[in-house]
């Protein structure tokens, strides 16, 4: 079986990267990561890239100031020297440009903690609780130029307890979050390598 060659995207410490590091690790899954990347030469989930035998690339957006292209250049030259095939994002921290989107479409995934299309954007935790809902959760999509706006590919629900604080919330949904990204990828790539025939 062919696997995609998997480049993720991070800004911190890439606990979802792990997730998938982890769900890679068995050579029926359908992607094998080449390359960890990151917006910040200090994020942590480089040092565990690294330990795990994993290419790593740390391209720094205040290097190019407010263009945001350039930057975006720089990081698809460490994406085609790895001959990427599919994108994740996984807590990576950046905007992307619709350069950026349309050149990787269909082949970009990101994990937002939120029950898409509720709470796009940031806080997303703390808008689910003041709205009163009973439930929050995380949802794996495909980006589009929208951010957080592209087609879902897979969700998983938490129920939302009275008292619950944000971060209650958020370390809840961390871990449907951890189950949820190596399943929805999987169901990513196995689309694309069907599409390629």
């Amino acid at each position: 079986m062919r696997r995609l060659k998997l480049a993720i995207l991070i800004s911190g410490r890439g606990s979802n990267m792990e997730a998938l590091l982890h769900a890679a690790e068995d050579p029926s899954y359908p992607a094998v990561p080449v390359l960890i990347a990151s917006n910040r030469p200090d994020a942590k989930g480089l040092e565990t890239a690294a330990a795990a035998g994993i290419a790593t690339a740390a391209v720094d957006h205040k290097a190019y100031g407010k263009d945001r292209e350039a930057f975006e250049r720089a990081l698809d030259a460490e994406l085609a020297a790895a001959d990427t095939e599919i994108i994740a994002l996984a807590g990576f921290m950046r905007v992307l440009t619709p350069w950026f989107v349309g050149k990787w479409e269909g082949r970009l995934v990101n994990i937002h903690p939120s029950l898409l299309p509720k709470y796009k954007g940031l806080h997303t935790h703390q808008r689910a609780i003041e709205a009163g809902d009973a439930e929050g959760g995380c949802s794996v999509h495909w980006v589009s130029a929208g951010v957080d706006e592209g087609d879902v590919i897979a969700q998983a629900r938490v129920p939302i307890v009275p008292g619950d604080s944000e971060d209650d919330l958020a370390a809840r949904v961390l871990v449907e979050e951890h189950k949820l990204y190596p399943r929805a990828l999987a169901m990513a790539c196995e689309n694309i390598l069907r599409a390629a025939g």
